[in-house]
């Protein structure tokens, strides 16, 4: 049996945050970083304030491009008043991947302890493409990108991962 071939994945970043610029987005380079050095494309970059109804407006517009298969967006995953990306994501989700944040607070226990449980990590299916919520720190998008979706997004992964099953993720939206 042969090996698979690396197929790469576009990838749209979304920084959340009332306060940072382009120049400053720390975490946004992180994820930036890491897809374009994985071989994956960045297909888009943007920077949103904490206003729910601008992030959840920006993910279905994305989810809607052809040209991008997977959303990550950090900052706003937390408890204060302002963190509203979670509930974004949710309003734009046909299904969420529930382990998506068990298994990120299970990466996160072993570098920050029961500080993890302060992150409401968050993945989820949209129209075909995948979202997934990360917290603003650089650390939380290193920890998420190297342990779960750099492996996830590898079509070479296995047993499984995201990438071979991407076909089939609107399938219920054809016609039969």
């Amino acid at each position: 049996m042969s090996e698979r071939d690396f197929i790469p994945v576009r990838i749209a970043v979304l920084t959340v945050s009332d306060t940072r610029s382009l120049a400053e987005d720390r975490s946004g380079d992180v994820l930036a970083g890491r897809i374009e050095a994985a071989g994956h494309v960045l297909a888009d970059r943007k920077i949103l304030p904490d206003e729910r109804g601008e992030i959840a407006t920006q993910l279905r517009a994305w989810c809607a491009d052809a040209a991008i298969d997977v959303v990550i967006s950090t900052g706003g995953t937390g408890l204060t008043g302002r963190d509203v990306t979670v509930e974004a994501h949710r309003d734009v989700y046909e299904k969420e991947i529930d382990a998506f944040g068990t298994v990120f607070t299970h990466v996160s226990m072993a570098k920050i302890g029961t500080s993890a449980v302060q992150s409401r990590a968050t993945g989820g299916v949209a129209m075909g493409t995948y979202l997934f919520a990360l917290p603003g720190s650089p650390g939380a998008c290193k920890d998420a990108w190297d342990e779960i979706l750099s492996k996830q997004l590898d079509y070479r992964h296995k047993p499984c991962n995201f990438v071979e099953i991407m076909p089939r993720l609107d399938e219920h939206l054809r016609r039969k």
